[in-house]
Order: C-alpha cells, then structure tokens, then sequence
C-alpha cells in the first residue's frame, strides 16, 4: 500500500525526537505496520525520504488528479505537450492509459446506474400490484361488513314483527 509522503511525514514526526513515543503505540494507533514505520525511519535517516518525489509518481495520483491531467493536457498543443508532460514526469502512455481508466469509470457507473434503476422500477411494480390487492381487499371486507350490517338490521325487524 503506497502512504502519501504527508501520512509518512505524520508519523515520523510522531516517532522521532521531540516527541520519540514508542513504534508498537503509533502502529497500533494509526494501523501501519510496525516495520514499515521502522522502514520509513531508515529512509528518513538515509535521507531518501526527505524529499518527497514520491508523491509525484503517476501510479500514487488520485482519479480526480488525473482527470485534471487529461483534461489539461488535451488543451495543449502538440509542441507543448512534451514540455508540460516531462515537468509532471509523465509519459504520453499515461495520458491515454488514464483516459480509458476514466471513461471505463464512467461507463461502469453507467451501466450501475442502469442496474439500480431497473431494480428500482422492477420494486415499484411489485408494491404498485400488492398495494392494489389490499385495497381490493380492504373494498371487499367493506363491503362485507356493510352487507352485514343490512343483515342484521333486516333480522332486528323480522323479529320485532
């Protein structure tokens, strides 16, 4: 799992003077990996860590990040889509792979959509019917009682006749 350089930073700050509390209590408490918090202290202390250009690799971006990279480079020119490209460290693949990511996202969500909606509509039918057959039998246990009603008031006048 790639942690962003300012997860890594949190949790050296966390283990290294001033603060220096212990590694298993900042583990436990964020749920990183003890040795992988031992890993970044070394990478810390050989100086690799320090600058954080590991944020700046295409795999760690964010959907959102690059979709604005897509967006961004399609309004360039050709002539300064190189340029632009080399000072994000990218590759023209990037772009095109990233772009069928998105739009296999949009697609996909799409097709979800769709899915639920006919779900959706498939549910409302059923209530639609089985709300109906209670109202047929609400009409009919009316009716029901009214006729009973009209039979007991008709048996009343028998016998008072």
């Amino acid at each position: 799992m790639g942690y962003s350089h300012a997860v890594r930073h949190s949790i050296l700050k966390k283990v290294l003077p001033p603060e220096s509390r212990n590694i298993a209590e900042v583990s436990r408490e964020t749920g990183i990996n003890h040795q992988t918090i031992r890993n970044w202290i070394k990478q810390a202390e050989s100086g690799i860590l320090a600058d954080g250009t590991q944020d700046s690799c295409p795999r760690f971006l964010t959907p959102k990040e690059k979709y604005e990279l897509v967006v961004e480079a399609a309004g360039i020119d050709d002539e300064q889509l190189g340029e632009f490209l080399r000072e994000r460290g990218l590759h023209t693949e990037h772009l095109t792979i990233w772009d069928q990511e998105l739009r296999d996202m949009v697609d996909k969500k799409s097709e979800q959509q769709d899915k639920e909606n006919k779900e959706l509509k498939k549910k409302v039918r059923e209530l639609e019917k089985e709300l109906q057959r209670k109202e047929k039998a609400l009409a009919e246990a009316a009716a029901l009682l009214v006729l009973k009603k009209k039979l007991s008031a008709l048996t009343k006048e028998n016998e008072d006749d």
